[in-house]
């Protein structure tokens, strides 16, 4: 199945409405309790929900294209592209920033608005990719136990679907979720542009998961797509999201 390499996925409300991608109390309206019990047996095998809102610092690579560094608590995004002359760093929360063409800084209005946009729409769909387990006992999340099931990989699993009300910019988007049942982490998943889709747009492992601080990652989403190298970082830079160096 062909890559599609953004995809607006529905995650604009956690990083709004939450100081930057702090998680939220675990809500779900809708959801059923099953569906929550895995959901919550995911995330403390990740390392539990104090553990993600602690961590501050996210660096990682999306498939080879761009690199991103995430501060969770300020709510700001670098993002440094790979394949061309491009650099953006955007305030997550009120839309604002900086843009680079060719290292030039660029101060005409229409301009930063575009890439501004551009790069807060990347961070949505990035950031999605590596981090969607702790954000699936999120408000405006439904999750619905679907029942036992075998992964790709032959794996028993729980199987979940999550759906999205009045948040982000798709909500009308819906994923199916497998749950290791003997690891207790995610190791699949399918995306579905329209909820009422039988079909998925994709359908992708998560592998090689590994520590980073006091939270567990994955960064393989099988057939080369790879989001490493990932760090979890206590300290950057001062000029990190700054300064286009």
């Amino acid at each position: 199945m062909r890559f599609l390499p953004l995809l607006l996925l529905p995650v604009l409300y956690w990083q709004c409405s939450t100081g930057g991608g702090i998680s939220a109390p675990p809500t779900p309206s809708g959801s059923d309790a099953k569906a929550i019990l895995v959901a919550n047996d995911v995330l403390n095998a990740q390392g539990g929900k104090q553990a993600w809102d602690n961590t501050r610092y996210i660096r990682w690579n999306f498939f080879g294209n761009r690199t991103l560094l995430w501060d969770k608590h300020a709510g700001m995004c670098r993002i440094d592209w790979a394949k061309r002359p491009l650099k953006v760093i955007v305030n997550l929360n009120d839309g604002s920033g900086r843009v680079w063409i060719n290292n030039v800084p660029q101060s005409q209005p229409d301009t930063l608005a575009k890439y501004l946009k551009m790069g807060k729409e990347v961070w949505i769909n990035d950031s999605y990719w590596l981090v969607m387990p702790y954000k699936m006992l999120d408000q405006g999340v439904t999750l619905r136990y679907l029942g036992e099931a075998q992964d790709d990989a032959k794996a028993n699993c729980h199987l979940l679907e999550m759906t999205f009300k009045n948040v982000g910019v798709t909500p009308d988007n819906k994923y199916q979720v497998w749950v290791d049942k003997q690891q207790k982490l995610v190791s699949q998943w399918a995306f579905f542009t329209k909820n009422t889709d039988a079909e998925p747009r994709f359908k992708n492992p998560w592998r090689n998961y590994k520590r980073y601080g006091n939270i567990q990652l994955s960064d393989s989403r099988g057939d080369g797509r790879s989001l490493a190298p990932v760090e979890v970082l206590e300290t950057v830079p001062a000029d990190a999201f700054e300064g286009a160096n």
